[in-house]
């Protein structure tokens, strides 16, 4: 690799190249338990399938013990086991590797193609504020998460609609989502010209009510475009509004003027207009049959609409014990708030919400529960939000109060070990090439390299891996890695720091083993706050 790092993903392609033709058969440890005696498994049962009775040639054996390559961590030993063939790596040689260029770690592993455009479409942010609806929130969540993701990737993002309602706007700053404003609407002058040249102007009949443009027959339209298997089958008839066309006239204007300087990739890169653009409409599957009209009416009435359009449809979003309840987003937000700082009262004393020091920190809290409740499925699947106070604590490892709260420890951490350092108790960090990395051998330190911060570059890419060249009018993401991610390096990082105490006493035979830790949280907390940065959530000093 370029950047001399290691990577998980070249590793194993190398230790399965070793093995000959064939498919992966090499899987990466993560437990604990399978840790303290090896980090790759070549499973038996695998093995024998490749092999005669799983025998690995002596020469494969030797092969595997001498790997080499870019990425590729050094192995100490590969033998064979009642499991398959195990291998360990060169433990001190890969904390210092890792250890000493931290910032190589929290980028993606392989950047995007130059000049690659999406334009993400989230209809939602039509409604208006106050009608917000869960499954919508989820949509806008996951768009906003899709578009760091993507521009982390080196990918040009734009986003539409741009928003117009000034609550919508002050809701979405709350949510700590970026999402561009709009003082006015676009204009469809041009479109409404070609569209009623197309359109219909009755119905089975009868006169259109008013308001409607005209009607246009979309079941005809999918059979010229042969892309009946696509849409649902339902789709028959769709009556044209000006809302409509609005709708329309900003996605094609979004889709042929892209800013000159809204990313460095474009610099140099002709423009191909629609052809080189992927168009993602952001829906929930309440929204999705609406939105498959306005794709199949771009299609009709646009002269050159995009090649590309593909639907990333959210599942619905539920509230436990309360099949009937309709809660909006804006009342979701507010009912979380009031626990975050009903908890903080509880466990400081006093009413916190009126102190301003606290203020941020509440709305901090507040929208990492909501993230993480949102982002932390699957978007295809469904969402069953359970309401209780329980779920914004601290103690509970599954939510975003509990990664941010291990944040909040990592700062108290190194602002305690810095005053330490003032006060001449601890000498000034040594540089990093000067460090003992061998002193690192407790489980649990190997446990946040291996785990976290070794494997991150690839998550960072796997994050923003968008399939769309795959047929069907749908496409898949994985919005919901980061916020697994770091709920697993939060339980790592606090099983850790419970159990291991980093400053120790003012003694000089002690300091080389601290200050090795403490290089070693130092990237724990980079990447920490790179994730929540996809998040668009800043780091906390203290809860």
């Amino acid at each position: 690799m370029a950047t001399g790092r290691f990577g998980v993903g070249e590793t194993l392609g190398a230790l399965n190249a070793a093995l000959g033709p064939g498919g992966p058969v090499w899987i990466k440890e993560t437990r604990t338990r399978h840790l303290r005696s090896r980090d790759f498994l070549a499973p038996r049962r695998a093995l024998q399938a490749r092999f005669n009775d799983g025998q690995v040639p002596e020469h494969v054996l030797y092969a595997l013990a001498c790997l080499q390559g870019p990425g590729v961590a050094p192995v100490l030993r590969c033998s064979p086991t009642p499991a398959g063939l195990s291998l360990q790596l060169q433990r001190p040689a890969v904390f210092e590797r890792v250890l000493s260029a931290v910032a190589a770690y929290t980028a993606p592993a392989s950047p995007a193609s130059p000049g690659q455009r999406i334009l993400l479409h989230c209809p939602a942010l039509r409604s208006p504020h106050c009608a917000l609806r869960l499954s919508q929130l989820r949509t806008v969540l996951v768009a906003d998460h899709l578009a760091r993701a993507l521009r982390a990737h080196g990918v040009c993002v734009r986003l539409v609609p741009a928003v117009r309602d000034p609550h919508m706007l002050t809701f979405l700053q709350q949510l700590r989502v970026d999402w561009p404003a709009a003082s006015e609407r676009a204009s469809s002058h041009t479109l409404r010209s070609h569209a009623l040249a197309e359109l219909t102007s009755s119905y089975d009949g009868r006169a259109l009510s008013p308001g409607i443009l005209g009607r246009l027959c979309l079941k005809e339209l999918m059979e010229e475009q042969g892309c009946t298997a696509d849409y649902d089958p339902n789709l028959d008839n769709c009556l044209v509004t000006e809302d409509l066309l609005s709708a329309l006239a900003e996605l094609q204007e979004a889709l042929w003027h892209w800013p000159e300087d809204s990313h460095p990739s474009l610099a140099g890169v002709p423009d191909t207009g629609t052809d080189s653009c992927l168009v993602i409409h952001v829906v929930s599957c309440e929204e999705e049959f609406q939105q498959q009209k306005l794709d199949l009416l771009w299609r009709k009435l646009v002269d050159k609409p995009p090649l590309r359009q593909k639907h990333l449809v959210c599942g619905p979003v539920k509230v436990a014990g309360a099949p009937g309840t309709l809660m909006t987003a804006p009342e979701y937000y507010e009912f979380r708030h009031a626990q975050v700082c009903k908890a903080s009262a509880l466990k400081h004393g006093g009413d916190l919400a009126q102190d301003p020091a606290w203020t941020e920190i509440f709305s901090v809290l507040c929208v990492a529960t909501i993230k993480f409740e949102m982002l932390g499925t699957a978007p295809q699947s469904q969402i069953l939000l359970a309401l209780a106070d329980s779920n914004i604590s601290r103690k509970g490892t599954k939510s975003g109060t509990f990664v941010m709260y291990n944040c909040a420890r990592l700062a108290t951490l190194f602002e305690s070990c810095k005053c330490s350092m003032e006060q001449g108790l601890y000498p000034t960090f040594p540089p990093v090439s000067s460090l003992d990395f061998s002193l690192l051998h407790d489980e649990g330190e190997w446990l946040l390299l291996f785990n976290s911060i070794l494997p991150f570059p690839d998550l960072l890419s796997q994050t923003a891996v968008l399939d769309y060249t795959a047929p069907g009018l749908h496409i898949a993401a994985r919005t919901e890695m980061m916020c697994k991610f770091l709920v697993q390096l939060s339980m790592d990082f606090s099983s850790y720091y419970n159990r291991v105490h980093i400053l120790g006493e003012p003694r000089p035979h002690l300091f080389g083993q601290m200050f090795v830790r403490l290089q070693l949280l130092r990237a724990v907390r980079e990447v920490l706050h790179t994730g929540l940065a996809m998040l668009g959530l800043p780091p906390l000093s203290h809860i």
